[in-house]
């Protein structure tokens, strides 16, 4: 296949046009003389040569040099605006390029280039049969209504180069329609999550909320999940809508009551001997209590400690030890804290609740270190939500629902898809990544 590489430099103002330049690598068949950037006022001239490239090297992995983001090669992506823009406009292309929307080509010299790693055509995207949006089969540039009516088709399936790995794609797909856009989370697999198929993940708290869209995200992404709380009957109905939906993993219900030990034990031996053990643990399960520091009870204090902090601890502890007997070395520990782990609210129903999540982001930093003296590659990380809209506040302020109400009225909050969808972004990370935390808040929010 040849590779194209062409310089655009400004026209002198007496000649009214551009100069073009090609030069194609030792070894590739030099670029076709037809593919030239048109002038600004839609001509094309051959120009001269005058000027030439420095001899570059190619890619070890076969791949070839481009453009940068501004002034990307041939199979760059159409400009938003229906036409192809040069090296000065975002999306442009080399091949078939239109004006720049601004007039210009190139920089004040005249002559801008960067050079990247950039894939060929053929392996940048991988789409249907249909035409591309613009283009007729032959490559030919569509008129406006032919162009949009493609573009309204259903969506298709491109691969991007991915940034960790440039010999890897990643699998994203483009709705074609506003309503597919919401769909977020498809069942698309999401590059990075390939080695986590059939492998064992437990999330705690996944009846509801946060826990039960990461339980969904898990399951659409390939992995075997346990799912457990203190009622599975949500879990139970979850299960059953993820296998009518077809999903490719297994959502598996648990009965456990974080707040006994001996629950949790009994559950990670039950995991042991029916699922060999836990690859992934997401300490999700959290509660807080409307108990001040001056008057609050000490039962409620109680009760957050001991879910927010002590099963935390316990499950941590346990699923490490599964992953040590198991010479798991690529395992995930993910503690979903919150930003009241980061900043103390002038809300007194608050601040024991706050304690408890600074606790988190405390056990989170050291269980990273004492992974890193244990000369392990398990990663520890913490994902810490603003105001998330569940049954979070209802539960605080369970004798003022109106409260707990307009906790959720006065800004559009983040849903727990959006905390799901950190979670596979922190899994999908090449394992020499070390994510350690994840701050996330509406727009909205001032705190």
């Amino acid at each position: 296949m040849a590779f194209e590489f062409i310089a655009v430099t400004r026209c002198k103002k007496r000649e009214g046009r551009l100069r073009t330049l090609e030069y194609a690598p030792s070894g590739l068949e030099q670029a076709p003389a037809k593919s030239r950037f048109p002038c600004p006022i839609g001509k094309s001239s051959p120009g001269k040569q005058d000027h030439k490239l420095p001899d570059l090297p190619r890619c070890p992995g076969g791949r070839r040099y481009g453009f940068s983001a501004q002034g990307r090669g041939e199979g760059a992506e159409p400009c938003p605006r229906g036409r192809r823009g040069g090296a000065d406009s975002p999306g442009g292309g080399a091949e078939g390029a239109g004006p720049c929307p601004r007039g210009r080509l190139g920089g004040a010299n005249g002559l801008r280039l960067s050079y990247g790693w950039m894939r060929s055509t053929a392996e940048d995207r991988r789409v249907d049969p249909r035409p591309e949006a613009g283009l007729d089969g032959g490559g030919r540039r569509l008129g406006s209504d032919a162009s949009r009516s493609v573009a309204g088709a259903a969506a298709v399936t491109r691969e991007r180069p991915s940034f960790c790995d440039p010999g890897r794609g990643s699998a994203i797909q483009v709705p074609g329609s506003p309503s597919e856009a919401g769909g977020r989370l498809g069942t698309v697999a999401r590059a990075g999550m390939e080695r986590w198929r059939d492998r064992l993940a437990l999330v705690t708290g996944a009846s509801g909320g946060i826990g039960a869209a990461v339980a969904r995200a898990l399951v659409q992404q390939g992995l075997k999940v346990v799912g457990c709380a203190r009622t599975v009957g949500n879990i139970e109905e979850l299960a059953a809508e993820c296998k009518s939906a077809g999903y490719p993993g297994t959502l598996i219900p648990y009965r456990c009551d974080l707040s006994s030990e001996e629950d949790i034990l009994s559950m990670f031996s039950a995991v042991r001997s029916q699922y060999s053990g836990v690859d992934i643990c997401i300490n999700n399960a959290g509660l807080a209590r409307p108990d001040t520091l001056l008057s609050g009870s000490t039962r409620g204090w109680k009760d957050m400690f001991s879910v927010n902090v002590l099963a935390l601890s316990i499950c941590t502890r346990e699923a490490y030890q599964s992953m040590k007997e198991r010479n798991v070395d690529d395992g995930h520990i993910i503690n979903i804290n919150s930003m009241s782990g980061h900043r103390v609210l002038p809300q007194s129903v608050t601040h024991f609740y706050s304690a408890t999540k600074y606790a988190v982001t405390a056990l989170t930093e050291g269980l990273r270190q004492e992974l890193r003296e244990a000369q392990t590659h398990i990663r520890a990380t913490c994902i810490s939500p603003g105001v998330v809209e569940t049954q979070f506040a209802f539960k605080l302020h369970d004798k003022d629902p109106e409260m707990a109400a307009a906790t959720y009225e006065h800004m559009k909050c983040l849903k727990p898809e959006d905390v799901a969808e950190a979670v596979i972004y922190v899994l999908s990370t090449p394992p020499h990544v070390q994510i350690g935390d994840i701050q996330m808040r509406p727009t909205e929010q001032v705190t």
